[in-house]
């Protein structure tokens, strides 16, 4: 059986954050032309006659990240103290080798899919979180201060750091019930995988 996969984005269902875990049940809801874009491509898909899945993949990391997840290994590898322990909105992320497992899982189904689903390892973590593994892997202590988050987010505006503020201060949690009805399981818990990839760019 032949099956057509688009790695698509979670982007195409909803924002930068979100209040509470999104599912695949949810209206897409894309706020940005990136999202849009991917939106429009899986449907347009799904006026084809092929056999298709559209994987929506949260943040992912791994080695060669760039982006977010690498300005994140760089936080992580300063040797300053940081003011991101007051920070508990919890972000999903997948690993790479979660996500190549996602896409052999969706080939290997047996039936027809024609649809998307969401990509992301159960465990989302807050940013105080993802830090306190990353430097887990370089041997460290986290290292972080409890700032409220206020003002935190104060700072941020005087210094015109608003977008970023939002990035790291809202959630973003992500339920892959699709995946998991597919047999898919993540490579590893989310904690071990950002170890892994902090001791071994190191």
């Amino acid at each position: 059986m032949r099956r057509f996969v688009f790695l698509s984005s979670i982007r195409a269902q909803v924002g930068a954050s979100a209040p509470g875990a999104v599912g695949e049940g949810d209206e897409p809801r894309p706020t940005d032309a990136y999202g849009r874009s991917k939106l429009e491509a899986e449907r347009a898909l799904a006026e084809t006659g092929l056999d298709w899945v559209a994987l929506r993949p949260v943040l992912v990391y791994g080695a060669g990240v760039k982006g977010n997840m690498a300005a994140l290994l760089r936080l992580a590898r300063s040797p300053y103290p940081l003011p991101l322990g007051g920070l508990a909105a919890r972000r999903s992320l997948i690993s790479l080798e979660s996500l190549s497992g996602a896409v052999d899982a969706v080939l290997r189904a047996p039936d027809p899919i024609r649809t998307a689903l969401i990509a992301a390892d159960p465990d989302p973590l807050s940013l105080a979180e993802m830090l306190t593994a990353l430097r887990a892997g370089l041997g460290r202590k986290p290292g972080l201060v409890p700032v409220p988050v206020g003002l935190l987010g104060l700072t941020c505006r005087l210094t015109g750091r608003e977008a970023l503020f939002a990035r790291v201060a809202e959630g973003l949690e992500a339920r892959a019930d699709g995946l998991a009805a597919l047999g898919w399981r993540p490579a590893a818990p989310t904690r071990d995988g950002l170890a892994r990839l902090a001791r071994e760019g190191d």
